[in-house]
């Protein structure tokens, strides 16, 4: 699902947008402070719904889990970018790239952007973290 959201975004900024948001849920992992605020700014943006999709793909599935699989479509994004770049260089003839997105704004609600938010269970009872989970302040 996460490869399939990537397919019509532009090269460039599908993989900066993975790993932007990849860097947000990492830091709310970590506890750093500010990044839920950065989240939520990141799923309240105003901007195409893609880094909203990632988010809403892997939501629920563990944290562990989520920043796994952001770090495998980072990986997929930078090789699918070098094959770009190859195909530049060499002066290829390439489709152009449809977007998916009918519109640069969002098509419906917003996530509230907000500096604190209740985190669910997937944040802090995930089987990959330590055997006695703490619930987050």
């Amino acid at each position: 699902m996460l490869a399939a959201a990537a397919i019509s975004t532009e090269v460039e900024d599908a993989y900066y947008a993975a790993v932007e948001l990849r860097e947000a849920v990492q830091w709310v992992h970590e506890g750093e402070p500010g990044a839920k605020l950065k989240l939520s700014m990141i799923l309240g943006n105003q901007c195409d719904d893609y880094q909203r999709c990632l988010c809403f793909i892997l939501e629920g599935r563990g944290v562990v889990q989520m920043l796994d699989d952001l770090m495998w479509l980072e990986d997929l994004l930078e090789a699918r970018g070098r094959v770009a770049g190859k195909l530049m260089n060499r002066r290829a003839s390439i489709m152009p790239q449809v977007r998916p997105y009918v519109a640069t704004e969002p098509d419906g609600p917003l996530v509230a952007v907000t500096r604190e938010f209740q985190q669910g269970p997937s944040w802090y009872l995930d089987p990959e973290l330590s055997d006695s989970p703490k619930r987050p302040l």
